[in-house]
């Protein structure tokens, strides 16, 4: 994996290092990096594998859909300082 950048007209070195780390960030070479970086023991990547890869516990009273209508009926508002008011 070779990653090249040319140079643009008028473009400043701060410009092209710029892009030049947007496009190691999209290819995921800053990921593989920071996770090679240390050793890591076949077991412990075989545990991380699977962790990642088991399902998540759905939360007791959600609906899944992320509406509205799951968190119930909306309240009045009663101003920024709340119900009394506030005062100084």
């Amino acid at each position: 994996m070779s990653i090249r950048i040319k140079a643009r007209s008028g473009e400043s070195v701060e410009q092209m290092l710029r892009r030049f780390k947007k496009l190691c960030e999209k290819e995921g070479l800053t990921k593989d990096v920071k996770r090679k970086a240390h050793y890591e023991k076949p077991s412990e990547r075989k545990r991380r594998d699977a962790r990642r890869h088991e399902p998540r516990p759905v939360r007791v009273g959600s609906d899944r859909q992320g509406g509205s209508a799951a968190r119930g009926p909306k309240r009045e508002s009663k101003g920024p300082r709340g119900p009394r008011g506030g005062g100084f």
